[in-house]
Order: C-alpha cells, then structure tokens, then sequence
C-alpha cells in the first residue's frame, strides 16, 4: 500500500479531528491547561507531536493579548546625562535581565529624557510588554502615581514614602544612610557633608537618613549640603569647587558609590588624603567599591535580590494579584576610605 504523501504539517482543526475533540480543548491542552484532563491532554499532545503540528507563538499571544515581555524603563528626569553604562544600572539590568529570561520572557528596555509629557501612559498603551519596571522615580513620582491607579502590572524601584499607593522595590534609604553617618560619628568626625541631589525620592531619603543621624549625634548644627549630580565629572566638578571654597569638613557622605569615587578624586587631587584629612563613605556597593584606592566604605544594596523581588512582583500582579512593596534592610559595608580599618 503507498504512503499518502505528506502535505505538510497538521492544522489545530486536524489534532481537533482526530482527537475528538473541539479546537479550543486542542489550544488548552497544548497550553498545559489544568481544563483538559490529563490523559487527554496527554493524547492530544502526541498526536500534535506526530503530525509536527508547532504552535504559533504570535497568534497565541494575540489570542491570550499577550507579548511575553517585560518593558524595563528609565526615566532621566533629573539626570539627562547619566548613561545606561553607568555601574548601577549596568548590574541592575544584568540581574533583571538574568531573572525576566529564566521566565521565558523577553525586555524591551527604554531610555526616558525630557521632554517626558505622559511617556509611561503611552508605554502603557501601546500594549507592547505584558509589565512594567521602572528603575528609579526620578521626576516622576506623580506621574507613576496616576498610571498605577488603573495599571496593575508595574513595579518601581525607589524609594517608598507613606503617601504612595504604587509598589516599589528598595533599600531602606533612611536607616542605611543613618548608619553610615552615625559611623561616621563613632569615628569622630562631625563636620560631614552631604553630597548630593535631594530632589529625587530616593536620594531625598538618604538626606533624611543623614540629617537624623546629625541630629542624634548633636552635630546637625554642622550640617552641609553640596548638590551633585550622579554622572562621575559633575559630582568631580561639584567636590572641586566645595574644596576651593575653604569650607571646612572632615567627612564626606555621599549620595551613590560614583559620586563618593569622584569626591576622593577631587580630594586627592586638592593635596588631601583620604581617610586621613577626609573621610568617605558612599551608597550602593557597586562592584568597582571593593577595588578604588582607598577601598570605598559604602552602604549595600542587594540589587541581585532587589532585581529577583522586582521580577517576581511583577510577574505576581500580571496573575492579578495586588502586591505590597518591598523594602530591604541596608548593610554597611567597612572598607578602608572611613579611617576604620587604620585604627
């Protein structure tokens, strides 16, 4: 007897025939769907497998209004300058990226700049992820506040006010900022600057941090604060120019681990040493902290944890679940550019 020749591979109508069944049992039980019995749905899988009927995964997700991707945005309000290739965010998207893949999802990743009228709506609506991670809240506090009214897959990283009703992922800003500036204390220096921009919630926050520990301290009297961008040459700008003004200070507390590496550029380079003349402490432990020269004492942030917690949250409320925010404790981590390790 000859073989009918093949024409090619099967349909979903022709599993759905020869399994007895209707083509919407043949997408469920392709879909894993705990609908269709076992062994039916074992059935109707090997005969999808004999025939070589393949799934097509465009008109899938076009039937389940999916995309099986993840948009990761970040939003530059506030720091036009700063580049993806900064530390930061080069560990934090290899993290989330690692996660939202393990998951069988893709990211489409995006570069917010001013003019940023209405950008997370449009995101939004063109439909093209089935979630949202916004790294940092930069300007934008406000208008995640409306979004995430009527959006539920969206997660923030930032810092978490009490007046917020969006989720956000983070450290604990105030107590990792307190405790490097009560170490600071310990150590006896009082005059300690704050270097960086107070406008952005997180940052904000670690202000917080620090006035509180100047205040226990009964140094906050000496407070100052120098404004300094998160991009390495303006905060070196900003450390400079500090310095020319003869202001005196024995301590530096700075915003994030690149502005702290710029300070002690700009303190080496003004004849001063670090610890010994200035002490520095930054915010982050970015991978680079370990390896300056002094060593950078800093406050640690998980980020792998941060972006593990982000993914899940997300993934969570694309099911429909309706997540609290996260927040994770600080560690203070002792390298050498605080003067610890040399007493």
């Amino acid at each position: 007897m000859k073989k009918r020749a093949s024409k090619g591979p099967a349909k979903m109508a022709d599993i759905a025939r020869l399994a007895g069944v209707s083509a919407s049992t043949v997408s469920r039980a392709l879909a894993g769907s705990s609908l269709v019995a076992r062994k039916k749905r074992d059935q109707i899988v090997k005969l999808a497998r004999e025939r070589g009927y393949v799934v097509n995964p465009t008109a899938r997700n076009l039937r389940l209004q999916r995309t099986e991707t993840i948009s990761v945005v970040i939003p530059l309000g506030h720091e036009a300058s700063q580049p993806l290739t900064d530390p930061f965010f080069v560990e934090m998207l290899g993290h989330l990226a690692d996660e939202i893949t393990q998951r069988g999802y893709g990211v489409f990743l995006q570069k917010v700049l001013p003019p940023m009228d209405d950008w997370l709506m449009r995101l939004i609506g063109s439909h093209r992820s089935d979630g949202i991670i916004v790294i940092g809240q930069s300007t934008e506090h406000g208008l995640i506040e409306v979004a995430a009214a009527n959006y539920r897959p969206l997660v923030v990283w930032g810092g978490h006010a009490d007046e917020q009703s969006y989720c956000t992922v983070g450290t604990d800003n105030v107590a990792g900022a307190r405790a490097a500036v009560e170490h600071l204390i310990r150590l006896g220096r009082r005059r300690i600057v704050f270097l960086g921009d107070p406008t952005s919630p997180e940052i904000r926050l670690r202000y917080e941090g620090y006035r509180q520990a100047l205040e226990r301290g009964g140094a906050l009297e000496e407070q100052q604060v120098v404004p300094a961008h998160l991009t390495p040459d303006t905060a070196y700008e900003a450390m400079r120019a500090f310095i020319g003004s003869k202001a005196r200070f024995d301590a530096v507390f700075a915003a994030s681990d690149v502005i702290a590496i710029s300070a002690i550029r700009a303190i080496t380079a003004a004849g001063l040493k670090v610890p010994g003349d200035i002490a520095v402490v930054g915010y982050d432990d970015i991978s680079l902290a370990a390896y300056t020269t002094p060593a950078l004492t800093t406050v640690r942030q998980d980020l792998k944890r941060g972006a593990e917690t982000m993914v899940d949250l997300v993934f969570r409320r694309i099911a429909g679940e309706d997540t609290p925010s996260a927040t994770m404790q600080a560690e203070l981590i002792i390298r050498e550019s605080c003067g610890a390790l040399s007493r």
